[in-house]
């Protein structure tokens, strides 16, 4: 990183800028975190000198600390660490560290030294005196897990002594590392099928990128990616890993394909930067990425262009209300990177852009880092995710189901730092649908959060911090209610289930809910400890009409908890497979259909066993897995809430339509004063709509009374049952009465309109007797 107030001088051009401090989020290329979830396990390579520092949101907590020196050696001691017990590795789940030793030519059915290590209040702090590698192990005996006593996760923070190995590690064998010096670009050739990685090594680094047909080059024409057929042919402005991935050239042959974005912000449309536009501004003689793409290619026979069009990576840009091209300091973090596959043999060119003059490099130019793979080596599909901006980067992963979806589908799309199925080809939605309305259905909804609220505050923090009456709930019971924040805008929403009196395990949609409630219990100096499960529950919503008869056939439980007939609406129980010595796991008669429903929690290691003992005792029960486009149908006939649709920052819970989880008898919660406002003076509410056409709105499409738009959209479907559009909208509380004929823009929202009446939602069901069955 260039100092503050440093004269710089690029390689290839003389000219001389100052370098200007970094105002946003910090640069620290030599700062790597993660974070080990209950079950979960996390590798580092230490170097002499290197600092491992380990925190828990819910102290005290315990960690298991396996060191490996260089020669398979106990290497705790260089690390300060007594050492002295063991860990069993054959006891725990199949993962990486069972890979690890297999590499290595050790066997995995054996018992490791370790240290059994407590994470008081402040971090634990360790210092490497020697290279080795340090497995963190957070774990957790099953039952605890199941049964809410197990610890929460923990953050561990890497600082490298030694700056070139703060390069992120390889995600493979590596052919070739070709490093890109600040304001310089390099080309190279990437055979079909080798992937190539781009590193922004210090964050907030645009770096362009070309890639050209070998075959066209070699034949004496210039097949570079364009940007105008890739638009056309993945129908988006903005290639993802996903279905629409490809970049592709004016013939429209496909040269890449996307495999992993980790950043998710980058320019696929605009110039890499120009001599003339450093011209423009005042800055003559400027070294630009266009001038250098040009030099780089020189080699391989390409005409140089004053202008490349090219891949922005990294660059953050977007369209204004007035379609004008928007830019600003990057969204890429230290280490952000971006994979691409070769769909044909190629010569690539990347850049890192030398632009100090505005904030697309976050002002101060930096380094980024090219590897290529081998055509062999497989990286899986994912994208980045942060629990929050200054989050450790999280990649998406498979759920602990995979092993049975990817044998029924390969539809998935991200959910939070998970991949989950949106459809399945041998039902497809509406069979998946229909599926759910007449028979039952088995979803896997692993990606929702899961918070063990735990100690003798517990009920306390959680009636501030919720907007229901928590006293009145007993044990294994659930309620649906809301976090607000102090504008009364729903901050998450979700069940809560109170386990035992003074323990709460909280089910919700996003890590924020779990931020509030660690800063409340912090303000109000409360006894109690907030577990962050993350993924460490895998879950499945059983749903349906049959879903009781399918849960009957698998489940047993003990005498001193409720038993499956027993539960009624939001009850909650734990259970075994089949019988007492069967998998554990909890079960909630609770889901987000509108239908008779369950949803099962399990440790990753059962995972697979759960979802084979379902699909076998409900096959002839015509049990269907579903996926996130019917449940999505679903919600909506449902009249249920979503995040970003109904409910979003800015709108309070009675604008969201979900007054009816607001209790404002209570004497005190986060929000009420202003929620007591809104009811008092409501100006909007969540109404339905029913179309007389099977045109479908977008999400935020304008309402219009004649001329004059009441409201937006909030979702819309074609509802399979009604046989019509439907739509969820908030609405003028003057337009708001039952059958009062509206319209829906279309084309701008003026040049087409779809009519529509008001009525109550749900659509179906308005009583919810199916899920009160």
């Amino acid at each position: 990183m260039i100092a503050p107030d440093v004269l710089m001088t690029f390689d290839n051009v003389g000219y001389a800028a100052r370098g200007r401090a970094f105002a946003g989020f910090p640069r620290h290329a030599n700062h790597s975190a993660a974070i080990v979830e209950p079950h979960g396990v996390e590798m580092f390579s230490l170097s002499s000198g290197d600092l491992i520092q380990i925190e828990s949101a819910a102290p005290p907590a315990v960690i298991w600390i396996v060191a490996v020196g260089r020669e398979g050696e106990d290497a705790a001691a260089s690390l300060g660490l007594p050492g002295g017990e063991t860990l069993d590795v054959a006891s725990m789940p199949e993962g990486a560290l069972h890979g690890w030793l297999r590499a290595h030519g050790l066997s995995a059915d054996r018992k490791l030294p370790a240290t059994r290590a407590a994470v008081p209040g402040e971090p634990l702090v360790l210092k490497a005196q020697a290279d080795s590698t340090l497995w963190l192990v957070n774990a957790v005996e099953t039952n605890a897990l199941i049964e809410g006593q197990s610890f929460g996760s923990f953050t561990v923070t890497h600082s490298r002594q030694n700056a070139r190995d703060a390069f992120p590690t390889p995600l493979g064998h590596v052919v070739e590392e070709i490093f890109v010096p600040r304001g310089t670009a390099k080309a190279y050739e990437l055979r079909a099928g080798q992937k190539v990685q781009i590193i922004d090594l210090e964050g907030q680094q645009c770096s362009d990128f070309q890639a050209a047909s070998a075959r066209a080059l070699h034949g004496g024409k210039e097949r570079f990616i364009d940007s105008t057929a890739t638009r056309s042919m993945v129908r988006h402005a903005y290639p993802a890993p996903g279905l629409l991935d490809k970049f592709y050239d004016v013939d429209m042959e496909p040269l890449l394909r996307v495999v992993r974005d980790t950043c998710g912000r980058h320019d696929t449309f605009g110039l890499a930067c120009t001599a003339r536009g450093y011209e423009e501004r005042g800055f003559p003689g400027h070294v630009s990425c266009s001038d250098n793409i040009s030099h780089a290619l020189d080699p391989f026979g390409v005409e140089r262009r004053p202008a490349w069009p090219a891949i922005n990576l990294f660059w953050n840009t977007w369209l204004g209300a007035n379609h004008q091209i928007m830019t600003e300091e990057s969204w890429s973090r230290p280490g952000d990177y971006i994979v691409m596959e070769a769909m044909q043999d190629l010569v690539g060119v990347s850049t890192a852009c030398p632009d100090d003059i505005d904030p697309i490099n976050g002002w101060n130019p930096t380094d980024i880092l090219v590897r290529i793979y081998g055509e062999k080596e497989r990286i899986s599909r994912a994208i980045g995710y942060r629990e929050k901006e200054d989050s450790p980067m999280l990649t998406s992963e498979e759920s602990a189901f995979h092993p049975r979806l990817s044998s029924l589908t390969e539809h998935f799309a991200p959910a939070r730092d998970l991949w989950a199925p949106v459809s399945f080809p041998t039902h497809g939605t509406l069979g998946e649908y229909w599926a759910c309305r007449e028979a039952v259905t088995v979803q896997d909804m692993s990606g929702l959060r899961k918070f063990d609220i735990i100690g003798p505050d517990a009920e306390a923090l959680l009636q501030l911090a919720t907007t229901r009456n928590v006293s009145k709930l007993a044990v294994w019971r659930g309620q649906y209610t809301l976090m607000c924040d102090e504008t009364g805008s729903v901050i998450d929403d979700g069940t809560l289930f109170r386990m035992a009196p003074d323990l709460f395990r909280w089910c919700c949609g996003t890590e924020e809910s779990g931020r509030a409630l660690q800063e409340l219990a912090a303000q109000h100096s409360m006894q109690v400890r907030i577990n962050g499960m993350r993924n460490a529950l895998p879950n499945l919503a059983i749903q349906g009409p049959k879903s009781r008869d399918l849960l009957r056939r698998i489940c047993f439980t003990q005498p001193h908890v409720p038993a499956l007939d027993h539960l009624k609406w939001f009850g909650a129980t734990v259970a075994r497979l089949h019988n007492r010595d069967g998998v554990p796991f909890m079960i909630a008669r609770s889901g987000y259909t509108g239908e008779l429903g369950y949803e099962v929690f399990c440790a990753k290691a059962d995972a697979v066993a759960l979802w084979d003992a379902i699909m076998e005792a409900g096959d002839d029960l015509g049990v269907v897995p579903m996926g996130s486009a019917a449940l999505n149908i679903i919600r909506i006939e449902a009249g249920l809430p979503a995040a970003d649709a109904e409910f979003a920052p800015g709108v309070n819970a009675f604008e969201a339509g979900l007054g009816f989880a607001v209790d404002l008898t209570k004497s005190a919660f986060v929000g009420k004063a202003a929620l007591e406002r809104s009811k008092a003076h409501q100006a909007k509410a969540l109404k339905g709509l029913v179309f007389d056409c099977n045109d479908l709105p977008a999400h935020g499409a304008p309402v219009f009374s004649g001329e004059r738009q009441i409201g937006v959209i909030t979702s819309a479907t074609r509802s399979p049952s009604l046989e019509t559009t439907i739509a969820i909208a908030r609405l003028a509380v003057e337009f708001a009465e039952e059958d009062t004929a509206l319209e829906v823009g279309q084309l701008d929202g003026r040049m087409k309109r779809l009519s529509a009446r008001v009525v109550p939602i749900p659509f179906i069901d308005p009583q919810r007797t199916r899920a009160r069955a």
